[in-house]
């Protein structure tokens, strides 16, 4: 019986040569062309033919791949000729691809899975995987089930192919089966099937980054940089890595070969090249969220292969990546480093794994390339977690310092003029934080490196923003105890254009100078001083001026240093820093609040909350990068914290309570060692060289007080006289550096004079080297010796005050640059100064002069003194503190509203007449100060509109019908008019 044969099985049967020939249509094992035309013409005219022509390959491919495992090499060579039909008809059936995918998908998984050790088989997968990669939409991936799990798999077998490993293979052998693979990833890469799908682009994506990954990991630094550079400079592959932008009838896919005759080997640089080509259009194609699988994907695959110990090439990495992103994505990339961090566990021995990532986020920080929408204030908060959950698992774990690196490289990423200071603000609030949190203080060890550790990142944060972070050791500008700086601060050369960091924010951490830690004092000193070297705010009078400079700009003068005194944040925390160092050398009690605890409501990151106190280690208020798993990253704005005002007045009360334990006189009680003078010398040094002004108008009186305190009686102990002598030794290197800075040469003779009579006796010790933003060992302190009697240091008294007062006085570069003569230097330079005096004149006063502008809401207007109380809210102003009743109408009436109730008070208009300009807060911003009053103020009289205003509140007035007032017994009226 006659059995009829399908036109398209008769028409897929005519392509191949006959049985007998098969073996001999190598090595190209190409269909009968003249046959592929009209079949290929067939399936494009009869598009509803396409699924049984796949069907028809499909079992071909089965049964060939069947007998060819089994050695059978005419079904190798059926087999080789089977896919390339399928190749041509996924080409030139571009337009109705998604009908033959599901065969064309199941074909290769069919060959893949039978014959993956073939590489001249997976060599022609490869080319119809390619192809298909071209022309699909992808549409077809996640809603065909069965598609997308053959799809997956072989996505998986051409993966693993990437990265063979035989031992009979050379690496002739090795890399041509890589290239084999990575072609085929490649294809992927440049495919809209791995984007189309976000449930299934998270797979994909595991695979291909175990495909491309390793690759970079194990090559060397200088070769990664060869082959990038090959890669941007040749673009073999125009079409892989265009085609998604191009129309699907312009498209060409690669064919894959495995040996061209001629053709040299393929080295592993050549393997490489590709690796990087692939990777960065995986990158270049994705947006936030595929940029963050694709991090995770690379962080398994480092785990799985433990890989993080490969450094250099990970940093090379994560650097790479951002600059492959798109410009709007990059952010993703440190944030999904910084979640990586704070996921690890809180092991005492921190990884490699930790150490690596951080020098990602370094490198990631410190490269040149921009980071927008990045949210420093975030990735800085979430940092210093970091840093308290180290510190509490490991006081001196290694990963510290890298921690510091990394908060201090976010300073290379200023995108604003005041993100610096925000980023201070962050830091400095957890520094007062831990110093107010009685849990830290229970582990004293962890609490001391918690603050060196963030004064470290505070200071490396300042310096890097300004591209001043590269001193080694002993070139680090320090000052020498001789009172002669061996760097002046024109090293510090400013570049960048962004806000310094106010001295309101180094206010509440100036507690830290009486730490009762050395190693803190040590370090919170050598921070102070560089932050007065290079980022204290100055106005032009903070340099000493020559009488020709000074000669057309008196006025100016003059009122900068009325700014200087009255107002500048800068001068109050000078106000605070000399009562510090005040109380660090004459103090029996050094601690900045042991004994004192916070609130329960004060959380770690200074806000309040109400889950308790949070200590050191734990990581609740912690800000999330990307809110809920599995949403598009976004960034969140900046914003500056600020100290919690009850946290401040604790701060300010136990400073005041420290003056308990002041007599006003050095004894041997004192807890200040001999290195403490040292560190307060050099303090004062830099106030002096820094800001001669406001430091010689503001430090002067506290100098005398000093000077005093080390006046002793006859007959004192031992610790006590070697305390005094370091004191007066401490002021008399002073007055030289003075005499230097004001350029006063009698003074600087008669203190060297003076010096030299000292033969060595008991000198100050040195400074330790210091490098700026780089967490060092704690520095021990050195202890007054123990001498005997006869060796204590005989009687030295200086120069005393006095000389030096009349010296500066009568200076005349000190009276042009103060814009003060003689008699109000000496009246101003000898002002009984006191520490409670100090602190008065550190702490922000509100001041009532400021002008209200015409944009002022008219209720700010009623009272502008209201405005003084701290966390006083807008709407608050628009009620009464309190109810109106009685008593009001009776005051109103007798004429007294206006002095007893501010609500009915009526405020006097504000007139720019009768006032002078005054100074405040910075030299461009002017107040209006009340001038002298020409006329007597009236008294406050009864008036209508006072006793109708309180009729009014009270709801006593005519009744009208259009009135808005309401009663509040409706029922009563109506009855009433009834």
């Amino acid at each position: 019986m006659h059995i009829f044969t399908p036109n398209h099985v008769a028409l897929i049967a005519a392509c191949y040569p006959p049985a007998s020939a098969l073996l001999a249509s190598g090595p190209d094992y190409r269909p009968k062309s003249q046959e592929l035309s009209r079949l290929t013409y067939y399936a494009a005219n009869h598009p509803g033919k396409i699924n049984k022509l796949g069907a028809e390959l499909e079992k071909r491919v089965r049964a060939d791949c069947g007998k060819a495992v089994a050695g059978n090499l005419r079904a190798r060579a059926s087999l080789l000729i089977t896919l390339a039909i399928v190749r041509t008809l996924a080409i030139e059936c571009r337009h109705d691809i998604s009908l033959l995918s599901p065969s064309l998908v199941s074909c290769l998984r069919t060959t893949l899975d039978s014959m993956s050790s073939d590489l001249e088989i997976c060599a022609r997968a490869a080319s119809v995987f390619t192809a298909w990669c071209t022309y699909t939409d992808g549409h077809v991936i996640g809603v065909d089930g069965g598609l997308t799990q053959n799809y997956l798999v072989v996505v998986k077998r051409f993966s693993a192919q990437c990265n063979a490993e035989r031992k009979s293979f050379d690496n002739e052998l090795k890399n041509r089966t890589r290239l084999v693979g990575l072609s085929a990833v490649t294809g992927v890469v440049n495919s809209e099937a791995l984007y189309i799908s976000a449930t299934q682009f998270k797979p994909q994506a595991s695979s291909l980054t175990s495909a491309l990954l390793p690759h970079i990991i194990h090559a060397d630094i200088k070769l990664l940089a060869e082959c990038e550079q090959i890669t941007k400079d040749i673009t073999d592959t125009v079409y892989l890595a265009e085609f998604r932008s191009r129309p699907l009838s312009e498209r060409r896919a690669a064919s894959i070969h495995v040996h061209v005759d001629g053709e040299a080997g393929p080295s592993f640089a050549d393997v490489l090249s590709t690796s990087i080509r692939a990777l960065s259009q995986l990158f270049k194609h994705s947006n936030a969220t595929q940029v963050c699988s694709l991090i995770q994907s690379a962080f398994e695959s480092l785990d799985a292969m433990q890989l993080w110990a490969r450094a250099d090439q990970c940093r090379w990495f994560a650097q790479r990546a951002c600059d492959w992103a798109q410009y709007q994505y990059r952010y993703a990339i440190p944030s999904r480093v910084v979640e990586r961090l704070l996921e690890a566990p809180d092991a005492p021995v921190c990884t490699s794994e930790q150490k690596t990532l951080i020098g990602m986020l370094t490198t990631i920080f410190t490269s040149p390339i921009p980071l927008v929408n990045l949210s420093t204030s975030d990735i800085v908060s979430n940092l210093i977690t970091l840093v308290f959950r180290r510190v509490v698992a490991n006081p001196n774990d290694d990963l510290l310092p890298l921690l510091v690196e990394s908060i201090a490289s976010l300073g290379a990423r200023v995108y604003y003029s005041d993100q610096i200071q925000d980023l201070a603000s962050e830091l400095a609030s957890r520094l007062t934080t831990i110093d107010m949190q009685s849990s830290v203080n229970q582990r004293r060890e962890s609490r001391s490196q918690a603050i060196r550790c963030l004064l470290a990142g505070l200071l490396g944060l300042m310096l890097a923003s300004d591209d001043h972070r590269g001193y080694k050791g002993n070139d680090q500008p320090h000052l020498s105890l001789r009172g002669t700086s061996t760097s002046p601060s024109d090293t510090f050369s400013r570049v960048s254009q962004r806000t310094k960091v106010s001295g309101e924010i180094w206010y509440d951490t100036l507690t830290l100078l009486c730490d009762s830690d050395f190693a803190v004092r040590s370090d919170y000193a050598q921070t102070l001083v560089t932050y007065l070297r290079c980022e204290i705010p100055k106005v032009g009078v903070d340099r000493v001026r020559r009488s020709q400079d000074l000669a057309s700009n008196s006025s100016t003068q003059a009122n900068s240093i009325s700014l200087m005194l009255f107002g500048d944040s800068a001068t109050r925390s000078l106000h605070a820093i000399h009562a510090y160092l005040f109380l660090l050398a004459t103090s029996s009690y050094l601690g900045s609040s042991l004994g004192i605890s916070a609130p329960s409501s004060y959380s770690l990151n200074g806000d309040m909350t109400t889950t308790g106190t949070t200590s050191i280690g734990e990581t609740e208020g912690n800000i999330p990068l990307n809110g809920d798993s599995g949403d598009v990253l976004s960034p969140t704005p900046s914003r500056r914290r600020s100290i919690d005002p009850a946290a401040r007045s604790r701060k300010s009360s136990h400073a005041f309570r420290l003056l308990d334990t002041v007599t006003g006189k050095v004894s041997s009680s004192c807890l200040a060692s001999h290195s403490d003078y040292a560190l307060i010398l050099y303090v004062l040094s830099a106030i002096h060289e820094e800001v001669p002004v406001r430091g010689l108008l503001t430090g002067f009186p506290m100098l005398v007080a000093l000077e005093a305190a080390a006046q002793i009686e006859d007959g004192a102990d031992a610790g006590t006289r070697q305390r005094a002598f370091s004191l007066k030794e401490v002021l008399a290197r002073l007055w030289l550096v003075i005499g230097k800075v004001w350029n006063c040469p009698e003074l600087i003779c008669r203190v060297e004079n003076d010096l030299s009579t000292l033969n060595g006796h008991m000198t100050l010790p040195q400074i330790a080297p210091f490098t700026p933003g780089v967490l060092r060992p704690p520095e021990a302190q050195i202890p007054f010796p123990d001498l005997s009697e006869a060796e204590l240091p005989r009687e030295w008294s200086g120069v005393k005050s006095e000389e030096v007062l009349i010296l500066l006085a009568s200076s005349k570069n000190v009276q042009e640059t103060t814009a003060l003569d003689q008699q109000g230097l000496i009246r101003k330079l000898s002002s009984k100064w006191t520490v409670e005096g100090a602190l008065r004149d550190s702490a922000e006063r509100p001041n009532h002069n400021r002008p209200l502008g015409d944009g002022v809401p008219p209720l700010l207007k009623l009272s502008p003194a209201l405005m003084a109380i701290e966390n006083l809210s807008l709407q608050s102003l628009t009620r009464s503190v309190r109810g109106v009743g009685v008593t009001d109408l009776r005051e109103a009436l007798e004429g007294r509203a206006g002095a007893s109730n501010p609500t009915l008070a009526r405020q006097p208009s504000m007139s720019t007449l009768n006032h002078s300009l005054s100074h405040e807060f910075h030299p461009t911003r002017h107040a209006f100060a009340p001038g002298k009053a020409t006329s007597k103020q009236r008294a406050v009289t009864t008036g209508s509109g006072e006793v109708r205003d309180v009729l009014n509140k009270l709801g006593i007035r005519k009744y009208s019908g259009n009135s808005l007032l309401k009663s509040s017994f409706p029922s009563m009226h109506k009855s009433d008019q009834k």
